[in-house]
């Protein structure tokens, strides 16, 4: 099998696994608890919350620990929204974003919130100019993905920052780092949210981390006692945030080399599609190293999202499936036999949203692998499409629209 599906789960790396392995046996107790082993337990715990500190270039005191990225996503919209429902029920988001945060942004709508959605603009970031005219005196939070997980698009952050903060507005920006942390660097000026999530950058699943940055006020969304935060009750998974912290510090280690590798990977892949005249590519080119170094890239080397309009989705991953490459039609959270959300906003076309194809990367991607992929879907295509050896010009993406599914 041939494993294509980065964005949706990355495997622990070996230093990781061994951190995990390590403090789970040396660190029986509880860090909640006040006996000498759990004293011992909150010391390791301090230490490793130290860490990510410093990695992430923030407090101690503004890190919580959570199950995942939705729960962190979902904590950070309805804990928001809740506390300073006072000052305001208006919520601006994008259609880009995972369905963790476009589900609770619905059902705090159903709660009686009001929820809007920025247009995009032809590059597929946020419409800066649309996003001012939506705020409103009584917008508590806008929540914007970093990176979103269908098509790659990277936002940019500080820029956005601008905006929501202008005009002395006192609203909360919450952006989801989930598909940016350890790949691509975190331009976060002006967040006061931010959600990461470790399985995505060769970590443990089972945790998350949400950044909640001083000031910054929530209603928690589980309720039990005393834990590492007020925020978020729960025994504390000592072995789970070591192990985030250690795979964290090793993608950061190796982040700019591996971008390095993943961009050639992108670029081949690009090409290699170009030959066939049914295939349109949804996500814009990525950036050089370089490029990415000193300015937000378009979209990150990590995901190519592309449609074959005609063929559904699940046919062509079905059909890829059987030959061993694993690949898939959108974001692993959102229901099957739907259109691409993040496809359709960006262009206006659900038939192309309902044949997104989306292939993610990794270092551990090998050129043999990538071979292996076009080989594959050379075949579906001839069988799916009707063109077994297509040639003809290159496919272009689509243009920003302000469409929503």
């Amino acid at each position: 099998m041939i494993y294509l599906d980065y964005a949706a789960n990355t495997p622990p790396c070996e230093e990781a696994l061994r951190v995990f392995c390590d403090v789970s046996r040396d660190y029986i107790a509880n860090p909640n608890s006040s006996h000498p082993l759990g004293l011992a337990a909150d010391e390791r715990l301090r230490k490793e919350t130290e860490r990510f500190a410093s990695l992430l270039g923030v407090k101690e005191s503004e890190i919580i620990y959570t199950s995942g990225a939705s729960e962190s996503n979902n904590l950070a919209v309805k804990g928001a929204a809740e506390h300073y429902r006072p000052s305001g029920k208006h919520i601006v988001t994008t259609w880009l974003e995972h369905s963790s945060i476009g589900g609770a942004a619905e059902s705090l709508r159903e709660r009686g919130y009001e929820v809007d959605y920025a247009a995009l603009d032809e590059e597929g970031r946020v419409d800066l100019d649309d996003l001012r005219d939506l705020l409103r005196d009584d917008t508590v939070l806008c929540t914007v993905c970093l990176v979103d997980s269908e098509i790659g698009l990277v936002q940019d952050i500080p820029r956005i920052a601008q905006v929501v903060k202008g005009h002395g507005r006192r609203c909360l920006l919450h952006v989801d780092a989930t598909q940016a942390a350890g790949k691509i660097p975190l331009r976060l000026g002006g967040a006061d949210l931010v959600t990461l999530a470790p399985h995505k950058f060769y970590g443990p699943i089972g945790i998350g981390i949400l950044i909640k940055k001083e000031g910054v006020l929530l209603e928690p969304q589980i309720s039990g006692g005393k834990s590492a935060t007020p925020y978020r009750s729960g025994t504390p998974a000592l072995a789970l945030i070591a192990s985030a912290a250690e795979a964290f510090a090793r993608a950061e280690e190796h982040r700019e080399e591996r971008y390095a590798f993943v961009s050639g990977l992108n670029c081949t892949l690009r090409e290699a599609l170009k030959k066939y005249p049914r295939v349109v590519f949804n996500s814009p080119e990525s950036a050089s190293r370089a490029e990415a170094a000193c300015q937000a890239p378009a979209a990150s080397p990590y995901i190519f999202n592309f449609s074959v309009p005609g063929v559904p989705s699940e046919r062509m991953v079905e059909e890829m499936g059987k030959r061993g490459i694993c690949i898939s039609a959108r974001s692993a959270c959102c229901a099957p036999n739907t259109p691409s959300r993040a496809v359709y906003a960006l262009t206006g076309d659900r038939r192309r949203a309902l044949s997104a194809l989306r292939v993610s990367l990794s270092h551990l991607t090998t050129p043999g692998e990538l071979e292996a992929f076009l080989k594959a879907f050379d075949e579906c295509y001839g069988q799916l499409a009707g063109q077994a050896s297509p040639a003809g010009r290159r496919p272009s993406a689509g243009r920003g629209t302000r469409h929503g599914p």
